[in-house]
């Protein structure tokens, strides 16, 4: 059976096809472009209903863009083993790899709570972003790393069912109530306020279990097991991970929430998380159709950097000098609003793009 492929520094061209495309998703929403979309079609027609799956679901739902999260900290969890073999190959010393792991928690903390005091101009500590999650899930994963897969398995449904218990004990008879449960009740015990959409800090507790779960895949993708035995393998995973997601959901038992990464939310988007990484590895490493990849690969090359720049300058400083140009020089030859914005979105992702490509071609990566 045909062998993995990797890259050049030993990471799968498939990961960096899976990443890149997950951080260009990111970046076209900072950059406006599926609302303007959304805009462009009435509300109940079909082109609506389509970029609707472009944002989050109010509450009990799946929803396309709920998958992004999970699908980022599914693939830093992928990543792990590669990149910490690599580090240990370098330095041979698992303290400093240790060291390495601590500062760039502490980093990833620092620059999540540091994006809401610059979003909000003011000081304040707000512990719902992404890099936040992440400080807290790959500690945890760090130090389960060589556990055998069995374990790593077993702790990961124990975090599945602390989260249940933690809500469930809270509120018995109803425990997913928005603002109501136990996860706002830790908020304004930890910060003094709720989030306005609902969402809460201790979903770093499930959460962990998607970059668990990746960590789980990269460990047998990295394996010496036949290509065709891993991609037996992680089809079971992820189906599995839908059939009980969505049938707890389906049962009443536990509604599939994003909000509160209820343990139907993890079982079903990291079933999706694994399928998602299934489907590349074999189309892009056994298959080898892997030139297209490109395009998205240089954007996930800096995955940090352009995520931190789309939330920081993207859909603020840069769509606005986009605006005056596209408006400045489209508007007078009549172009309708609803195009202009859109072409806005198109141009501010472009332009980030662009800026991915060009610190690619500079071999200029920011990694902490």
């Amino acid at each position: 059976m045909t062998s993995i492929q990797k890259a050049n520094d030993n990471r799968l061209v498939s990961l960096d096809a899976y990443r890149g495309i997950t951080m260009f998703l990111l970046i076209g929403e900072s950059a406006r472009i599926y609302g303007a979309f959304e805009g462009m079609f009435s509300e109940g027609s079909v082109g609506h209903m389509f970029f609707t799956q472009f944002t989050h679901h109010p509450w009990n739902g799946l929803r396309f863009w709920d998958l992004i999260q999970p699908f980022f900290m599914f693939i830093v969890g992928v990543a792990m083993p590669f990149s910490l073999n690599k580090r240990l190959a370098k330095q041979g010393d698992k303290g400093k790899v240790t060291r390495h792991i601590l500062k760039r928690c502490l980093l990833l903390f620092l620059f999540g709570t540091g994006l809401y005091c610059i979003n909000a101009g003011k000081l304040v500590f707000e512990l719902w972003n992404v890099l936040t999650q992440l400080s807290f899930t790959i500690l945890v994963t760090y130090f389960l790393i060589n556990k055998p897969l069995k374990t790593q398995l077993a702790i990961s449904i124990g975090l599945l069912l602390l989260t249940e218990l933690m809500y469930r004990l809270y509120e018995p008879a109803a425990p997913f109530v928005k603002g109501e449960n136990f996860g706002s009740y830790v908020d304004l015990i930890l910060m003094g306020k709720l989030s306005s959409g609902g969402w809460v800090a201790i979903n770093c507790i499930p959460t962990t279990v998607h970059t668990l779960w990746g960590a789980m895949c990269g460990k047998i993708l990295l394996s010496q097991r036949a290509s065709d035995l891993k991609i037996k393998y992680l089809l079971i995973a992820g189906l599995s991970g839908l059939v009980l997601g969505y049938g707890l959901d389906w049962s009443g038992i536990t509604p599939i929430i994003k909000r509160i990464c209820t343990s139907s939310f993890i079982l079903a988007s990291g079933g999706w998380a694994i399928l998602v990484l299934t489907f590349f590895f074999w189309f892009i490493d056994v298959k080898k159709v892997n030139q297209w990849p490109f395009m998205f690969t240089v954007v996930g090359m800096n995955s940090i950097f352009i995520y931190l720049f789309a939330n920081l300058l993207g859909h603020g400083w840069l769509a606005k000098v986009v605006h005056v140009f596209n408006y400045g020089f489209l508007e007078p030859l009549g172009f309708p609003e609803n195009l202009l914005e859109l072409l806005n979105g198109v141009f501010t992702l472009a332009i980030m793009w662009y800026l991915c490509y060009f610190l690619y071609k500079k071999k200029v990566f920011f990694k902490i």
